[in-house]
């Protein structure tokens, strides 16, 4: 059976509950959003901030990508994705917050910190390895700290991808800007698939802490 008959299935079971039991919230959301935080997150299958956050419908306007990364900001003309969301939800939603979350077990973190995907071809990881090179300062740190890659040199990868985005995001002037004058916040956070459990960054000390 295709998966997609999973998927309508799913979809029955959404408007026989979920969507019945919001029915005013869908009305309110068909004149439009009003989010008031922006989410970066993997697009791993198992990290869904909808899903961890147990939000409503309009409640988050999220952006998942490779690793939650947020690129450094460019003026060049091109596709650039997750820059167009970032203005989206910050100039035109005017949201007051945005949380980066990277998370456990991240497939974009490993990459970069192993060199899985360098020098392949179109089709073979050459994007992946496009994508994840902007962790290369980070990779570098991680690796003079850990000759062996154990589990906690992945983990600090992990993590300083998430500090690497922040630092990123502040590149945008009209984030850094926001940021300045107070309408717009930035928060770093770690989930752990393993315990199920988010860890907040505390900038200041450079720890994750958790919630």
């Amino acid at each position: 059976m295709p998966y997609l008959s999973r998927l309508i299935e799913g979809y029955r079971r959404f408007r026989e509950q979920d969507w019945a039991r919001e029915r005013e919230r869908w009305s309110e959301l068909s004149e439009g959003q009003s989010p008031q935080v922006m989410i970066l997150s993997c697009a791993d299958s198992r990290v869904d901030p909808a899903q961890i956050f147990d939000a409503r419908p309009g409640e988050m306007f999220v952006v998942r990508n490779i690793a939650a990364l947020a690129p450094p900001y460019e003026t060049t003309r091109g596709f650039h994705g997750v820059s167009a969301a970032l203005e989206f939800a910050v100039t035109q939603l005017q949201v007051g917050e945005i949380l980066v979350m990277g998370h456990g077990l991240c497939g974009g973190c490993a990459a970069a910190l192993t060199g899985q995907f360098d020098d392949t071809e179109p089709g073979e990881g050459h994007f992946i390895a496009d994508w994840v090179r902007m962790l290369a300062p980070a990779r570098d740190h991680v690796r003079a700290h850990h000759q062996d890659l154990d589990r906690e040199a992945f983990l600090e990868m992990e993590r300083e991808a998430v500090k690497v985005s922040l630092a990123n995001l502040r590149s945008f002037p009209w984030i850094a800007e926001r940021e300045r004058d107070g309408r717009l916040m930035l928060h770093g956070a770690h989930f752990s698939i393993a315990e199920g459990r988010l860890y907040m960054l505390d900038e200041a000390e450079g720890d994750f802490r958790p919630v």
